[in-house]
């Protein structure tokens, strides 16, 4: 998993630099630079919207005495989404905003509860509940 990491922390931006030069070559820098800043913008109130909508949901679902899994999911999903939207490039700009839809966060979802659920299974993960 760490090698996977590293890769991706080599590829992605390289491949980030070479879009960003392609598109700048092809709609010019001045287009270039106002595409990144409106995603960046765009970005950033989507995930305030979505970001509000996933905590009154966690409170609606506390107050009812029940555990807001699946809403934590999203919180994780829209706080990386909105983190990588921050970063100027157009691969992590649509990874950010495919974390911030809620049709297509399902998918993410979903592999992320496969993935707790695996490495609970092999004790990966181990809850620990004291009580007093």
């Amino acid at each position: 998993m760490g090698k996977l990491i590293l890769l991706l922390l080599i590829i992605v931006p390289a491949l980030e630099i070479w879009l960003l030069i392609l598109s700048g070559n092809y709609i010019g820098v001045p287009a270039t630079i106002v595409l990144i800043i409106l995603t960046g913008v765009i970005g950033a109130a989507l995930a305030k919207k979505e970001g509000l909508n996933a905590l009154r949901t966690a409170q609606l679902q506390a107050a009812q005495g029940q555990v807001p899994g699946g809403v934590l999911l999203d919180g994780i999903c829209i706080l990386v989404g909105g983190v990588v939207l921050l970063t100027p490039g157009f691969i992590t700009d649509a990874f950010g905003f495919f974390l911030l839809i809620p049709q297509t966060r399902a998918i993410v979802k979903a592999f992320l509860s496969r993935l707790f659920e695996r490495m609970i299974r092999s004790g990966n993960i181990i809850f620990y509940n004291h009580r007093r």
